[in-house]
């Protein structure tokens, strides 16, 4: 598979399973391309017109030839200088690595992977919070995020990408679309009674189950075990943590319980104030589920590239080849 079929069948999956409903991203990048349209020549030169077709700013290719063969990928939780390095070393030592593919943002897609924040207004829209209310909570937040990435190092790992010669690109959001659609059905269809009903369903996934014997199983962080777990919300996409005032918002839409990656102290307390149970299932347990499920889809349309696990990812393939 060339790399740039690689990247394109990546942006797809993740549109399919988009917790906004594909038809609400399409429509989200019909509006984008017309105002594109409008745009004067000068601002049009600057613009990243990857976005017209790729709604997730955090997923770029970030060095490598859009049609080099790519057959056998390392791929990481985060890839730095050091993986990077460990990629050239195993391809010394007579590993042929085509790309290193990581699953957070490096480069210019991390510059501005604040943009994907926008998209959790849509999502909390569907679970019951007016679309006006989402979108205002979430703009001081969004803008405190693009505050805190400014001053970061943005192109380091790129840099030694492009000096060591290897193809690097990412794939945040959409696999995070994949955990989201995939946990979120099979809760709604297990229909948990009690919170920690939750826990039971994650522990029989592969990569939780791995996560408890590395000790770092999925918790209950507020609420107990014995709380009833009422509506339950599958948090885990959308760039980053939203603004600490959805917590109140979602509570009053009837939201019982939240099963995320992650989640800051704040939001936590706030959480507990609105009497919503939490389940951290957790971060990069729940990234490598993301990664795993949108590598199947990969690997069925190109049953030939083999995956070389590093940096906290554990493959677990749930596809025959």
């Amino acid at each position: 598979m060339k790399l740039q079929d690689f990247y394109r069948l990546a942006v797809e999956r993740g549109k399919n399973a988009d917790p906004r409903g594909k038809k609400e991203v399409e429509k989200e990048l019909a509006r984008l391309k017309e105002e594109f349209k409008e745009l004067k020549s000068k601002d049009k030169a600057s613009f990243d017109q990857e976005k017209l077709s790729n709604p997730y700013a955090d997923t770029r290719i970030l060095h490598g030839s859009l049609n080099s063969q790519v057959k056998t990928i390392l791929v990481g939780i985060d890839i730095d200088v050091g993986e990077l390095l460990l990629a050239d070393w195993l391809r010394k030592k007579g590993k042929k690595i085509d790309l290193v593919m990581s699953h957070h943002p490096a480069g210019r897609a991390y510059a501005n992977f604040y943009e994907v924040m926008h998209m959790q207004a849509d999502i909390l829209r569907r679970y019951g919070v007016p679309i006006n209310i989402a979108e205002g909570i979430l703009d001081e937040r969004i803008k405190q995020v693009e505050r805190k990435v400014m001053p970061v190092n943005h192109n380091r790992a790129v840099d030694a990408a492009k000096l060591l010669g290897i193809s690097f690109m990412c794939v945040h959001t959409p696999a995070d679309n994949h955990v989201v659609t995939f946990l979120q059905k099979l809760i709604d269809g297990e229909k948990p009674e009690r919170v920690n009903d939750i826990i039971d369903i994650l522990k029989k996934i592969p990569e939780y189950k791995e996560a408890v014997q590395n000790n770092n199983a999925p918790r209950i962080i507020v609420g107990n075990e014995k709380k009833r777990a009422g509506k339950i919300f599958v948090d885990m996409t959308g760039g980053t943590e939203g603004s600490v005032k959805t917590l109140e918002k979602l509570s009053q839409a009837g939201v019982g319980t939240i099963v995320g990656m992650h989640m800051s102290e704040e939001h936590r307390k706030n959480a507990e104030k609105f009497h919503i149970n939490v389940v951290i299932a957790g971060h990069i347990s729940s990234d490598s589920l993301g990664l795993n499920l949108i590598l199947d889809e990969v690997i069925k349309k190109a049953p030939e590239i083999k995956i070389i696990p590093c940096s906290g990812f554990r493959r677990f393939q749930r596809i025959k080849t």
